[in-house]
């Protein structure tokens, strides 16, 4: 097995932090595991800071990018712990109180012939209030889901533990919000990472005041909002959010569930539901509801500062897109902006691949470039001299007799060129017609060579999409067993070695 990075980042630079502690009331927050108490101990320590990441559930903890995030605010944590010789810890935003259940109902992993299989918990209906994860419920579904999972590790080396590891957690008698936190907590804490559970009540009333504020100042961010949104759309970097027309940046949850709240001339309505707020209400629910109220994609980062001695963001793509849209929010909420760090980005390369490679002669970018090259190239390769030297001759001597008899007809008339480059276009043509029948016959012949190739590709690229979009952790930590975590982290380690540049040095 080998882990391949992508391409380095631009380096990044970050500053030396100002010392801050976490409030310790915050702890309650955080979702229990062995070996996280630890890390608490570390938060408690004078001039703790953290790095931070996060993700909205998914099943079985969802594609592979959730935990790349998790060991990357591991790696990053370490680097700046050593050069700052101060706590830094981890800690994975878990956000339950986010609504998508089309995001958290399915995952993606190989079969035992190398296939991709999909498999989807239930769907939402249509008409459905839209639950925030924290309330919804696994359910019987996902019994024969984790079943499938199984059978389709049947015989992988660290397939119990997998299952058990799952089977702890993703109950039908737990919210998919609990199921994700508990697994992910468990997953990472050995590495020093803090879970914290972002619809826990603990965690809501000391983040209300900030929403309650956001919520008053929504009239006066929403021009620079849309101004800057503009900018970046018009530099080609849309960062896909959208803002204006009264929407704030705060969800309240209501007769359809999580609901945008909408500014309105005598306080807010909610965008589904049509319920309308006043201030004073709104107030009310922040006191006795708090868990009610949640941040935007906008919002959030904003409010995670202003709760933790944050010093770095660990954010995929689409999260830098929108991040660079921040800055008014902070502005206007006198938050201080945490730094944005890419994530680390890659694939896990089986030993079944690499056997695929070494005996085609491919190199893992001619895999992952578009379907059907690589086995073109296979097929090429394997005619015949029988069949490629007349190929190669006739064609020579076609380009060249023609080429002659365009120039000796042209002195006979200079329109006939033309005609005779036409003519020899056609015989051209015709001569790709028998190289592509032979090829054709050559390609029913090595089936059964083309469907390895194709296998090859399905596992680091499946669906077409990057292989991090879309398998679950699950497949390759029963396949590969537990080191594969460790392995993970020393490649993202050496990646970012590589890609930061030196921080200011703490005082």
């Amino acid at each position: 097995m080998r882990i391949v990075s992508t391409p380095l980042a631009p380096k990044v630079s970050l500053p030396a932090p100002r010392p801050c502690g976490a409030d310790v009331h915050l702890f309650e927050a955080v979702v229990g595991a062995a070996g996280v108490a630890a890390s608490l101990e570390r938060l408690r320590e004078p001039g703790a800071v953290v790095v931070t990441t996060g993700q909205q559930p998914g099943l079985f903890t969802g594609p592979l990018y959730t935990v790349f995030k998790a060991l990357s605010a591991v790696a990053l944590a370490r680097e700046l712990e050593a050069l700052w010789q101060r706590p830094v810890v981890p800690v994975f935003w878990l956000a339950n109180d986010d609504h998508d259940f089309a995001e958290s109902n399915h995952a993606a992993w190989f079969a035992g012939d190398g296939s991709l299989r999909q498999c989807v918990l239930r769907e939402r209906p249509a008409d459905a209030p839209m639950l925030p994860m924290y309330r919804e419920m696994l359910g019987e579904e996902i019994g024969p889901v984790l079943a499938q999972l199984a059978a389709d590790l049947d015989g992988a080396s660290a397939k119990d533990d997998v299952i058990a590891w799952l089977a702890r957690h993703y109950r039908a008698d737990v919210t998919i919000g609990a199921a994700y936190g508990g697994a992910l907590a468990e997953l990472l804490a050995p590495y020093g990472v803090v879970c914290l559970d972002a619809s826990h009540r603990a965690l809501k009333e000391r983040a209300a005041p900030l929403l309650l504020e956001a919520l008053s100042k929504s009239a006066s961010m929403e021009a620079p909002l849309v101004t800057l949104a503009a900018e970046l759309a018009a530099r080609r970097a849309d960062p896909g959010v959208a803002v204006g027309d009264g929407a704030t940046l705060v969800f309240i949850e209501g007769a359809q569930g999580r609901d945008r709240l909408v500014r309105t001339p005598d306080g807010y309505v909610a965008r589904r539901s049509g319920e309308r707020f006043t201030d004073a209400e709104l107030a009310a629910i922040a006191a006795s509801e708090p868990e009610r109220l949640s941040p935007n994609v906008l919002l959030r980062p904003v409010v995670e500062s202003s709760l933790l001695p944050t010093v770095a963001y660990v954010a995929g793509p689409g999260e830098l897109r929108y991040f660079a849209l921040t800055p008014p929010v902070y502005q206007a909420l006198g938050v201080s902006r945490q730094l944005p760090v890419p994530r680390w980005s890659g694939l896990i390369v089986e030993p079944r691949v690499d056997r695929v490679l070494a005996k085609f002669g491919i190199d893992l970018d001619e895999l992952l470039q578009t379907e059907g090259a690589a086995e073109a190239r296979i097929i090429r390769d394997q005619l015949p001299g029988e069949v490629t030297g007349p190929l190669a001759r006739l064609r020579a001597s076609l380009e060249a007799e023609y080429t002659a008899l365009a120039t000796g007809a042209a002195t006979v008339d200079p329109t006939l060129e033309k005609s005779v480059l036409g003519s020899r276009g056609q015989a051209l043509r015709g001569l790709e017609d028998v190289e592509k029948k032979v090829l054709q016959h050559l390609k029913k012949r090595r089936e059964t060579e083309l469907g390895q190739v194709a296998r090859a590709r399905v596992a680091v690229r499946p669906g077409g999409q990057p292989q991090e979009r879309v398998v679950t952790i699950g497949t390759f930590l029963g396949r590969l067993g537990p080191g594969l975590m460790d392995d993970l982290l020393a490649e993202i380690a050496a990646w970012y070695a590589r890609t930061l540049e030196a921080p200011v040095r703490a005082s």
